[in-house]
């Protein structure tokens, strides 16, 4: 037993100073230091003769170091010695190409291409090895090859992203289509190939491409499928009614109901295409199967009848809430509507009493503890409107307590805090705040840590908080849609506080509260202001972002959109809007063109 725990142990020692040793010989490599790198990898492969990775790190030391006759010696030994493996062949190629030999170098990768026409299987070893060195075309040859030789083996995934990286998106679509015609269920992932090609410019040459083969293949046969991935395509380019023509196919041929027009009717509106919305809400209400869907689709009118259309329109909304109530009854079957209607009531008309009235009823009717919460939260947003901080706060507590494990919960909670904020109590608002910012909702996350920097910002300096709390009073008014009050407020914030931690906070909130009230121009002269004064604050990123949007979709100037997004892209790496930024800005920059 004594014997077998030291053997045990003896093993461990050796396995751990290998480790130890590896990990120093690619310190050595990646700082650089080639020659301490080559001893280490030497001692590493002479203790095991056979390892790939100690082999090549020794060749590639002398490759650094320029012996590239040691390295063909050993790469020459090693082939010799390994039934002429054709992978070592493009490692000799690549040998005489880092010594601009590219003559000598295309006899080797020719002859390790050749040696696919004995071994097909041969082909994904040989393709990889050309892959690590860059060299595509070559990779592309040994695939298309060996598919060519073997009509069993399918190399379809391999050459679509070899194909994508050389910019042949018509070669690149082909396979993935023959892949998803194969499986459908490839369809998800091939979509998140496409998404790294496809853009919002419909006229664009890789849109145009993937389009164009998409209508051939549904014309020559029929599938769902082709319906399908048009209709993605059409939602991608904001082609929301070409969309739609795609999924009512789908939904009459298909027994798959109405979720997905369901879906992209959601789409057209997130988009503010509100014609759109509404062609594809009436259709749903006409197809509909129950009554529930038909309540729906007319509430999902409403919301965007109230998105699009100021206080003339608001008689009228009225009206047609008090309808759908008068049709479907104020049971537990309209909780959502009648919480709508509420919202309407309190925000929009300031009755804010009826509203009351009516959450606290529906309150006594709700029967699951998820309704219940779900009305309270409503009725607390209404208590903080009028300012009875107090009684919200009781609401909201009582929401957190119903649904304990639920994402209400924590929306509650962030509620909370934000009350306490508004009320002043900025001390109590951080501490729930501190607990929310490992909150599992992203978007509480991030709401929780931005409101938590604010306070703690500027409560340094300013042990009184005066600035703070007239920043938290336009906030309140902002939430309680006095939006020009807000404005005026923060300007009243920006001239006496000039130079203090609020400025940036400031000008941002002021400025969002501009592209609302469609001030399009003074929103961007804020904007400019925080990137030429703040360029290293926080708020820095966000000011980009939002610039570059206003630019794009307000302003109409492509150009200086793409500025802005560029310089997220280059300057704010770690910024939330970094993965957003990149792909509008390559959209703007058409990098999706197809090359030759």
């Amino acid at each position: 037993m004594r014997s077998t725990l030291f053997f045990i142990f003896f093993i461990c020692s050796i396995l751990g100073v290998w480790a130890q040793s590896d990990r120093l010989a690619r310190n050595f490599f990646d700082q650089g230091e080639f020659e301490k790198a080559l001893k280490v990898y030497e001692q590493l492969l002479e203790e095991k003769p056979e390892h790939t990775a100690y082999f090549f790190g020794v060749v590639q030391s002398h490759q650094q170091l320029e012996n590239f006759k040691k390295a063909e010696e050993l790469l020459r030994q090693r082939l010799n010695n390994s039934a002429n493996n054709p992978t070592l062949l493009i490692e000799l190629g690549h040998n005489y190409e880092l010594q601009q030999n590219t003559q000598r170098a295309a006899k080797f990768y020719e002859e390790a291409l050749s040696a696919i026409n004995a071994r097909p299987n041969y082909a994904y070893s040989i393709a990889r090895t050309f892959q690590k060195y860059s060299l595509l075309s070559n990779a592309a040859a040994a695939y298309e090859k060996a598919m060519e030789l073997n009509s069993e083996l399918n190399y379809n995934i391999q050459l679509a992203r070899i194909y994508g990286e050389q910019g042949k998106t018509e070669l690149m679509f082909k396979n993935y289509l023959e892949l998803i015609e194969a499986n459908p269920d490839f369809f998800p992932i091939a979509n998140r190939e496409f998404g790294k090609y496809i853009s919002a410019d419909a006229s664009s040459e890789t849109n145009t491409v993937f389009r164009r083969l998409l209508l051939t293949k549904l014309q020559q046969n029929p599938s769902l499928l082709y319906n399908e991935m048009l209709s993605w395509l059409f939602i991608q380019e904001k082609e929301f009614l070409k969309a739609f023509s795609q999924e009512k196919a789908i939904y009459k041929r298909s027994d798959k109901g109405l979720q997905a027009i369901l879906n992209l009717a959601f789409a057209a509106r997130e988009a503010s295409n509100f014609e759109a919305a509404s062609e594809i809400v009436e259709y749903i209400i006409e197809e509909a199967p129950s009554e529930n869907l038909v309540l729906q689709g007319n509430q999902f009118l409403l919301q965007m009848q109230l998105e699009q259309e100021d206080e003339s329109a608001y008689q009228d909304i009225e009206k047609k809430y008090t309808k759908l109530l008068e049709e479907y009854g104020e049971g537990l079957n309209t909780l959502a509507l009648q919480i709508d209607f509420a919202n309407f009531l309190a925000f929009k008309q300031h009755k804010q009493e009826r509203a009351i009235a009516l959450l606290k009823e529906l309150s006594k009717k709700a029967g699951s503890n998820f309704d219940k919460a779900v009305v309270k939260l409503s009725l607390a947003d209404i208590l903080v409107l009028q300012e009875k901080f107090n009684e919200a706060l009781i609401y909201y507590s009582q929401v957190q307590n119903l649904v304990k494990n639920h994402q209400i919960s924590q929306n509650a909670r962030y509620k909370v805090a934000k009350t306490s904020y508004f009320k002043g109590d900025f001390k109590w608002a951080k501490q729930q705040l501190d607990i929310l910012k490992s909150s599992t909702s992203q978007l509480i996350a991030n709401d929780a840590m931005e409101l938590s920097l604010l306070i703690e910002d500027n409560s340094i300096e300013d042990t009184t908080q005066t600035a703070l709390k007239k920043y938290a009073r336009a906030d309140l008014l902002a939430f309680q849609e006095k939006s020009l009050e807000a404005i005026q407020l923060l300007g009243e914030i920006l001239s006496v506080h000039k130079g203090e931690k609020i400025e940036d906070e400031s000008l941002l909130k002021q400025a969002q509260l501009f592209e609302e009230t469609g001030q399009a121009l003074k929103a961007k002269d804020n904007y400019l202001r925080i990137i030429k004064n703040f360029k290293s604050d926080i708020l820095s990123d966000n000011a980009h972002y939002y610039l570059a949007e206003l630019y794009a979709n307000e302003l109409g100037n492509r150009e200086e959109a793409k500025k802005y997004y560029e310089q997220i892209i280059f300057n704010f790496a770690d910024s939330i809007y970094f993965v957003e930024a990149r792909k509008k800005y390559r959209a703007l920059r058409g990098d999706y063109q197809e090359t030759p």
